[in-house]
């Protein structure tokens, strides 16, 4: 995934924590925020510490980001959106994380819906 799609700037966090809808299960959190004049999709990434130290911590951002770069084609474009994962991620694997993002974003109807 290009660095020019994810959320990097702390005023950017803030504002879509703030101003978002949030949606979450046992291993994730997801925040959104509609931003209709943008082409592409941006997304942030959280683990905490208290999940494990660094080597987990970004394996686990790995995952969510081939992940997300897998379901590229399907998420609605005009969505900014954090990913905050909790603690039993860090179990987790590769498949069962995508899963769970693939769980949220259809609970929210953040796909776009294909036309054949």
């Amino acid at each position: 995934m290009k660095k020019i799609y994810r959320v990097k700037k702390q005023d950017d966090f803030q504002y879509i924590l703030r101003k978002g809808n949030s949606f979450a299960n046992r291993e994730l959190v997801l925040y959104y925020l509609k931003n209709p004049e943008q082409k592409h999709f941006r997304i942030g990434i959280s683990v905490g510490k208290k999940i494990g130290n660094a080597v987990v911590r970004n394996q686990i951002k790995r995952y969510i980001r081939q992940a997300i770069h897998e379901l590229e084609e399907t998420i609605d474009p005009r969505i900014d959106f954090i990913i905050i994962a909790r603690m039993p991620t860090k179990n987790m694997s590769f498949f069962q994380i995508k899963k769970s993002i693939s769980h949220l974003l259809y609970k929210q109807r953040l796909f776009i819906k294909k036309t054949k």
